[in-house]
């Protein structure tokens, strides 16, 4: 399979598949394509059924197979841009709820539970996650620019609510509190930060479609009433 992503700040993945490759997105996902696709719909079973709806994505996923080479395309639903991960045979990456645009079908998802229940409850990431492993292409949704860290092994990198798209099975996820009543109560970061630690690569997003809506919301006049 060869990809290009294309569009600026609201992009597209373009992938062209020869015959009888594969290619796998949520319900609903695909924008465009040649007349080349076949597409099956699945569900994989109750179990992956509901672990997708726990995770924010459609209860079921669209296979698309190239039955001549042709190109399939998939656009982002939000102002971002689209990250593109190679997997490899060993390794695999947990990433937000909702991040899921595209994988080929070496790829498998699977939910993905924080060990620590305050990691879900406070977080904002959520206690469900995604995580993806096998060999092959998968392609994440990133609200905003995205910026890209490697952290070495016991090194910490502390985020506001929502700003995490994705890391490395070998990073950890915690939560902190803010210290200080009165960082707290006034310093307008929350009550709690997440942590990510080392080692592996991580990656944030510079406007999470949550903090987007509350900062489009406290622009509506509200009615009186």
């Amino acid at each position: 399979m060869q990809y290009e992503i294309i569009g600026g700040n609201l992009p597209a993945v373009l992938c062209r598949l020869r015959k009888g490759e594969k290619i796998i997105c949520q319900g609903g996902g695909m924008s465009w394509m040649d007349s080349t696709f076949k597409m099956e719909t699945k569900t994989g079973g109750i179990g992956k059924m509901f672990g997708r709806a726990f995770t924010g994505e459609s209860l079921f996923t669209n296979t698309y197979t190239a039955e001549a080479e042709g190109e399939i395309a998939f656009a982002s639903g939000f102002p971002g841009q689209i990250l593109a991960i190679q997997l490899h045979s060993g390794k695999s990456i947990i990433a937000q709820k909702s991040a899921f645009m595209a994988m080929e079908e070496t790829v498998e998802m699977t939910v993905h539970f924080q060990r620590k229940l305050s990691g879900g409850f406070f977080g904002g990431e959520g206690f469900i996650m995604q995580k993806f492993t096998g060999t092959g292409m998968v392609f994440l949704e990133v609200d905003g620019s995205v910026q890209e860290y490697t952290l070495a092994a016991g090194q910490k990198k502390i985020l506001d609510t929502g700003h995490l798209v994705m890391m490395e099975e070998t990073c950890s996820l915690s939560i902190e509190s803010v210290k200080g009543i009165k960082n707290k109560l006034f310093g307008g970061e929350g009550f709690f930060n997440t942590v990510i630690t080392g080692p592996g690569k991580i990656y944030v997003q510079t406007m999470p479609i949550s903090k987007m809506a509350e900062a489009i919301g406290g622009l509506i006049p509200r009615s009186g009433g």
